[in-house]
């Protein structure tokens, strides 16, 4: 049972982890304890402080009588095992009235012994003051030392002693009563009046209201989170133990001073290996040979006629300069290697060498200046370990800014190589989306390759996992010199970033997607990319999913749930339409509409929208104009039933199927309302599916259709997406039933709708598309995968025997007892209830596990096994609490 005379309130305690020692010691002993920052009166019998406060609980616990003692009287009951005597742990106050006794004393003696019932007794009090947060304030402190008080002026009758306001006057003056200043609440109690007392009150304690033990639950349970978040953003990420024993940068001042003009005679004589073995006997910490000496040398390699010998004694060269002279932490290194690391003959830093090496790579062609073709083999191994040594050098860089070794993290080669001074607050710089654009790219030209030569696979397959590696360096690099400085920035630049790659993939084939997502060493870049490319498939398909922030609860209920409708992606991809004239073949796949980028030149940008692939014939004459109204081609060969133009131009890459006029009609709405049979069909046939949903007035494409008298149109679309499409309404509230007159047109039209019901049941338990589902379901299990680590949702599973819950069980056993809401309510980090809503969906999953749709259940891909088993995992961790919780 709760003992009822130790029941206590704080005030000032700003230490989280002394108020919640106090909390559990109060609990061990019986006691009671009750936060909030508003004083309850007649209830508490012990206020806790460190010392004298401006606070509401402090005067109204002086003015009632109560008992105000220090943390030790806790602290010290505990060590006992019992409650101790109050008196020698009474705050003690020095009066400000010379020779006065303890103030705190002298008022619960007179209450204890019943000369006065508080500190107030006998007053009558009139409060004129405005703001209602400081008139409650002050009126609960006067009622705690049982005075009568009035925030509104009383009857004429009625005997006011005491005026209070903010400022004295003869207008506050009430029936000739005195008035005084808020200040004479304190010089009442204390003896003398404190300057700032008239502006109470210290704010503390947010606001738990709620009975039971809710506040001292709540409290624990953020100190604990928050101290469990700070652990997980600390974490060391992409830390290279190999970078460990390099050599610290030497000061410039230490440097040690060599003669390399032997070195340069041999070059000029052009006798460049005996000039290499020279510079490689005299490399050691704080020489560095001239970085000319060493560009003229990188000319001669790139040109082509460098022995495999100088090749390889070149990189050793370049390996021990970065061993002895690392580039981090050290202005005069940086610079050095800036200068080193560029093309000989531009000169435009080392990003634009990366670009034209891997543009050379990929297409042999560069782009600033002409080199050897057709490549050799040696030169393309060049150019790899070109690419190797930057990736090796950034990666140094990023595990000494983890380390913390540098003393400046923007004193590097990759900062200044990717971000200027006008791209340092986005992580989305014009050198980043070309590195993003080249990882995608190079996924396609990976996969475009013949695995029977196994050299040139080997040779694409570094190429991208080097681009793999070196986006997740600058990625990380970036991130943790903006963390500390601005979160949210942090955030926005890898929302952004993913974004960027969600677009550049809208096009790429699932095979490109599995290879391309799953391998990015940077986890929280793996997750927000997954995350933003299965959004973009998903609206691409007609499925526009919230806009809310990425959680557990969302990937459950809203991502997983979209799958039953990607299961009706059509097998083996769009095949071509027919041009007779006569739409689509029966039972024909859709018109192209995505491009794999696989048949466009390696290494070289590609659009949606170029029509690469397509000759001019191929494109309708009038496919760019838009006229007044703000109708596109389609718009106009939808009213006109020109199905072959419509054919044509859904044919081409990147057309937008759902596009609107200014006042916001669809081509499929034009169709319907012109009754244009044949374009409905063949719009309903395209990949991805127009909206059927649209609605423009409260006018859907079924009301349109119907409106006109084009039954067989309504038909045809209550065939493709069923019953849905009778509960629209419109803006008089009618469905599309209500406007047909005749009721057996009503019963064809409802057998139609039934009748795409059962069509699209029957396309929810099959697949249709293997590669596309796995590909789909490879984003998930990413994205699952990655939020468990990234987030840091902490698991159900109880601790081992004799040890306390770990945090994941408490917060279960915590929402078991109260809502998300009530345990949260006064939590201002969102990162901190994200956890708990995480953990809420976890023990829910079983339901939502539930409605995954049959064709992703018995799938057999390797991916959708995958997500499922992570999904299977949820479920045990759940039927396990279950267990032990029981």
């Amino acid at each position: 049972m709760v003992d009822k005379k130790h029941v206590f309130q704080m005030s000032g305690m700003d230490i989280p982890q002394k108020k919640g020692k106090l909390i559990i010691g109060i609990q061990k002993l019986g006691g009671k304890y009750i936060g909030g920052s508003v004083y309850k009166q007649g209830i508490i019998t012990h206020l806790i402080v460190t010392d004298a406060l401006a606070s509401e609980k402090f005067l109204a616990a002086c003015a009632e009588g109560i008992w105000i003692v220090t943390p030790e009287y806790v602290l010290e009951s505990v060590k006992k095992g019992s409650w101790l005597p109050e008196e020698p742990y009474e705050l003690d106050v020095v009066s400000w009235t010379p020779g006065a006794s303890n103030p705190v004393r002298m008022w619960r003696e007179k209450v204890a012994s019943g000369t006065s019932a508080g500190a107030f007794d006998g007053w009558s009090v009139l409060l004129m003051i405005d703001e209602p947060d400081r008139r409650g304030k002050f009126k609960r402190i006067l009622e705690s030392g049982k005075a009568c008080v009035y925030t509104h002026p009383p009857l004429p009758h009625t005997i006011i002693t005491h005026v209070l306001a903010k400022q004295v006057s003869e207008h506050a003056k009430f029936n000739s009563a005195p008035c005084y200043p808020l200040t004479h609440v304190a010089q009442h109690l204390f003896g003398d009046p404190c300057s700032d007392m008239d502006s109470p009150l210290t704010e503390e304690d947010p606001a738990l209201e709620s009975e039971g033990n809710i506040a001292e639950v709540s409290s624990e349970l953020e100190m604990a989170l928050k101290d469990y978040i700070f652990k997980l953003e600390r974490r060391k990420r992409l830390v290279f133990p190999e970078f460990l024993n390099y050599h610290h940068p030497t000061p410039h001042s230490q440097a040690v001073a060599a003669d390399f003009s032997n070195v340069r005679s041999l070059t000029e004589c052009g006798f460049f290996t005996q000039a290499l073995e020279e510079i490689q006997s005299s490399v050691f910490p704080g020489r560095l040979p001239p970085a000319l000496l060493l560009t003229s040398l990188m000319q001669h390699a790139l040109q082509g006629e460098a022995t495999p010998y100088f090749l390889c004694t070149f990189w050793n060269v370049l390996h021990k300069l970065l061993r002895n002279n690392p580039s981090w932490g050290s202005a005069t290194n940086t610079k050095y290697f800036s200068q080193l690391l560029q093309c000989p003959q531009c000169k435009r830093g080392l990003w634009a060498m990366v670009d034209s090496s891997l543009r050379y790579s990929m297409s042999g062609e560069a782009t600033c200046h002409s080199l050897p073709s057709p490549a050799s083999p040696e030169l393309l191994g060049f150019h790899g370990n070109l690419q190797a040594f930057v990736l090796k050098l950034f990666q140094c860089e990023l595990s000494s800014a983890n380390t913390r070794e540098s003393g400046g993290q923007r004193s590097s080669v990759l900062y200044g190589s990717f971000w200027n001074v006008w791209e340092r607050s986005t992580l989305g710089s014009r050198s980043v989306k070309q590195l993003a654009q080249f990882l995608v790219q190079a996924s396609v030209w990976e996969l475009s390759a013949s695995q029977e030569d196994s050299l040139e696979w080997d040779r694409r397959q570094k190429l991208v996992l080097g681009l793999q590696d070196m986006l997740s360096a600058v990625v990380e690099y970036w991130c943790g010199e903006h963390y500390k400085l601005n979160r949210c920035l942090m955030e926005k630049g890898l929302d952004d970033l993913a974004e960027h790659i969600a677009i550049l993939c809208q096009d790429l084939s699932p095979d490109v997607l599995t290879a391309l997502v799953p391998r990015m060493p940077s986890s929280r870049l793996k997750m927000l990319a997954a995350d933003a490319i299965f959004r973009n498939v998903c609206c691409r398909h007609g499925l526009p999913l919230g806009v809310e922030p990425l959680s557990l609860r969302k990937v459950v209920s809203s991502y997983l749930p979209a799958l039953r409708k990607l299961c009706r992606n059509r097998p083996g991809g769009p095949r071509a339409p027919r041009t007779d004239g006569r739409g689509p073949r029966p039972g024909s796949e859709p018109p192209a509409h995505s491009c794999s980028n696989q048949g466009s030149t390696p290494g070289m940008p590609s659009g949606p929208a170029n029509g690469s692939g397509l000759g001019k014939e191929n494109i309708p004459r009038g496919l760019k104009k838009v006229n007044a109204a703000g109708e596109t081609l389609l718009h106009r060969a939808c009213k006109m039933n020109q199905v072959k133009t419509v054919l044509q131009i859904l044919s081409l890459p990147g057309t937008d199927v759902n596009i609107e006029d200014h006042a916001g009609w669809t081509p499929l709405h034009e169709a319907c309302n012109h009754g244009s049979t044949a374009c409905v069909e063949a719009l309903l046939n395209h990949f991805p599916s127009p909206h059927l949903n649209s609605q423009v007035g409260g006018v859907s494409p079924l009301h349109d259709a119907l409106l006109n008298g084009h039954v067989d149109i309504a038909k045809m679309l209550l065939q493709h997406a069923g019953s849905t499409l009778l509960q629209q309404r419109d803006r008089h509230g009618c469905t599309a039933l209500d406007l047909v007159p005749i009721a057996t047109l009503r019963e064809e039209l409802q057998r139609s709708a039934e009748a795409g019901d059962c069509a699209l049941e029957e396309l929810g338990s099959e697949v249709r598309d293997l590669a596309f589902l796995e590909a789909c379901t490879c984003l998930l299990s990413c994205l699952l995968g990655c939020y468990h680590l990234e987030r840091g949702v902490p698991m159900l599973l109880p601790q081992a025997q004799h040890q306390a819950p770990s945090l994941g069980y408490r917060l279960a056993q915590a929402l078991e007892t109260y809502s998300l809401q009530t345990l949260t309510s006064s939590w201002a980090d969102p990162r901190l209830v994200c956890v708990v809503e995480d953990v809420e969906t976890i023990l829910g999953v079983e339901k939502e596990v539930a409605g995954v749709c049959q064709a992703v259940r018995e799938c057999q891909g390797a991916h959708t096994r995958f997500l499922m088993g992570l999904l299977e995992e949820l479920k045990a961790e759940r039927h396990t609490y279950t267990q032990t919780h029981s």
